[in-house]
């Protein structure tokens, strides 16, 4: 009895089946040309669950002639890492080349990235790292620098139910007992991740020994998790969006992401001060009032908690996504700042100087000034090198 996840026993084992990545696969393309002249070469695959990173990296050792040995960052250790090696030298003195696949490589500290340093620059080992998160952030740079980085994008739905109907057809499923429009929900509810649409359709072959319907889909996918991490790439995506969306008054879609980012279980409060934020630096003057709604929705979702703050946060979203925006206030701080930074040094004028002894006095100090509201002293308020700085645009 065959006892392998179907995803696994489904898992293509030769270029040519692999449906998806064209822009990596197709021909001429980079794992086409590596396989092609059997070269293979150190990559970061970056990408979503589900998209192929484990199956490129296992045709590209198949197809190159290469040991593949593979290894999980979440689990592995450093006498893990060692044994590897050793393989990998013993590999090398009997001609044979090593290839090394790091699944969520991203997991790795620093100190365990640059172990496979010295291997990788020496020929030793071939790395082939896995990671959902942006590799900027999450690869050591010298690692980076010796690697290519691929980007695998989610796989779309139609590609997704491509791989069903093959799946469909290996596991002698006719058109009755998986309708086409069973196949169709369970690509909608894959997210892209092709993983997830044959597990569901594995758990849905459980749950029924008869037509495998829309009810029985639904039952086997329950609600998809979104793909979204509060210390991850997607979380920074989505934010971005929802950021700009309102920068760019567009209602719909600032509502869209933030309806996303409550979903995926964001704290409110994140939201919320992202919003205080954007009230002055995106709306500023031109709706000064924005800033208290702001501040009073955040005090709303701390008071409130949710899930009815959220009516705080989408009231507050509305006003700010449709009110008018100027950036006066933003510019006028980074202008601010530069000047401080130009002229770090310069004397404060005599005349704006407190005076509390005579001495003082006697020297020029306050010289000249009244305490009176709207008061303008005629050498003004700046020091006289930067008279004429200009802050504030009209």
């Amino acid at each position: 009895m065959e006892t392998r996840p179907l995803a696994e026993r489904m898992r293509p084992e030769k270029l040519q089946d692999v449906i998806g990545q064209e822009h990596l696969v197709g021909v001429g393309k980079i794992i086409h040309e590596i396989i092609s002249k059997k070269q293979p070469t150190s990559l970061i695959l970056w990408g979503p669950p589900g998209s192929g990173k484990t199956t490129l990296a296992r045709i590209v050792a198949q197809e190159t002639d290469a040991e593949f040995i593979e290894l999980s960052a979440v689990t592995a250790k450093k006498a893990d890492v060692t044994d590897v090696v050793k393989q990998a030298q013993a590999n090398q003195r009997l001609g044979m080349r090593t290839i090394l696949f790091v699944d969520e490589i991203h997991r790795f500290n620093k100190a365990q990235q640059d172990a496979f340093l010295p291997y990788v620059e020496d020929g030793t080992l071939i790395l082939i790292g896995a990671t959902t998160e942006n590799p900027s952030f999450e690869v050591i740079t010298p690692l980076l620098s010796r690697s290519r980085v691929l980007v695998l994008e989610p796989l779309s739905k139609t590609e997704i139910i491509t791989i069903l109907k093959q799946t469909a057809k290996a596991e002698k499923l006719t058109a009755k007992r998986l309708p086409a429009k069973s196949i169709d929900l369970l690509a909608e509810l894959s997210g892209g991740d092709a993983r997830v649409a044959l597990g569901n359709l594995e758990l849905a072959m459980q749950l029924t020994k008869g037509v495998i319907t829309a009810d029985v889909v639904t039952t086997a996918a329950q609600k998809r998790i979104p793909g979204y991490d509060k210390a991850g790439e997607m979380h920074y995506n989505l934010i971005s969006a929802f950021i700009k969306s309102m920068r760019g008054s567009d209602v719909n879609a600032s509502l869209y992401y933030m309806a996303r980012i409550l979903q995926a279980g964001e704290d409110p409060k994140f939201i919320a001060r992202r919003m205080v934020i954007f009230a002055s630096e995106d709306v500023g003057l031109a709706a000064s009032a924005a800033l208290n709604l702001a501040i009073a929705t955040f005090q709303a979702v701390e008071r409130i908690g949710m899930p009815e703050c959220q009516y705080n946060l989408y009231h507050c979203a509305t006003v700010l996504a449709k009110t008018n925006k100027s950036r006066a206030i933003a510019n006028a701080m980074h202008s601010a700042q530069s000047a401080a930074q130009e002229y770090p040094d310069l004397a404060v004028p005599l005349h704006l100087r407190n005076a509390p002894t005579k001495l003082m006095k006697d020297l020029g100090y306050n010289q000249g000034y009244v305490w009176d509201t709207g008061f303008k002293h005629s050498n003004g308020f700046l020091p006289p090198e930067i008279s004429d700085l200009n802050l504030l645009e009209p």
